[in-house]
């Protein structure tokens, strides 16, 4: 099952014919192989990382650790789902021991989010409503949380994320809902 392959495939990504001989070849030791993995994947798992946690400071080691996590694991690898999506879901479970371990909000940069071209005034208001946002999912549950950005910002279906969180489709729809309607709760809250 290739679901990350059809989404997030790119120029730099090798064909998914080569993920198992390149899978083989970095388990073995082969450095060039490994550095080739990393090379197309290492954007695309950095921006996932982004979407999951926030702008944490904390995202280059995390990166790090998902490939770690990853080289640890190709011996494994047999080729039943392509490489992308087994680097995406280490780095969805990185994101989760994370979440459940994270500090507050303001160990997060916001400033590295914002558009550094924009006025005064439209980063400011920027800052604050990511801000917001950012508080708003930190009051959810770390599984809720994944669950709904994999979803709802990221587009992938109730099945994708399931694979990706290692639960039921049934369990990531449940936990995409409570978010919703946490948020919900919560958004009504603050405008009153």
């Amino acid at each position: 099952m290739g679901l990350v392959t059809k989404r997030a495939a790119g120029a730099n990504a090798p064909p998914a014919s080569d993920d198992r001989t390149l899978a083989m070849l970095a388990a073995a030791g082969d450095r060039d192989a490994f550095e080739t993995i990393y090379r197309a994947h290492a954007d695309r798992i950095f921006a996932l990382l982004t979407r999951l946690i926030g702008p944490d400071r904390e995202r280059e080691d995390l990166l790090q650790e998902t490939f770690v996590r990853l080289h640890a694991s190709l011996a494994r690898y047999r080729g039943e789902a392509s490489l992308l999506t087994v680097v995406y879901q280490i780095a969805t479970h990185v994101a989760l021991d994370h979440l459940r371990r994270r500090r507050p909000l303001d160990e997060l940069d916001l400033d590295g989010e914002i558009d550094p071209s924009a006025s005064p005034a439209e980063q400011a208001l920027r800052r604050e409503e990511l801000g917001r946002a950012l508080a708003l999912l930190e009051k959810l549950p770390p599984k809720h949380r994944v669950a709904f950005v994999l979803r709802e910002v990221m587009g992938f279906s109730h099945e994708e994320v399931a694979v990706l969180v290692g639960s039921f489709a049934a369990t990531a729809r449940m936990r995409v809902n409570a978010a919703k309607r946490k948020l919900a709760a919560l958004t009504a809250r603050e405008t009153r």
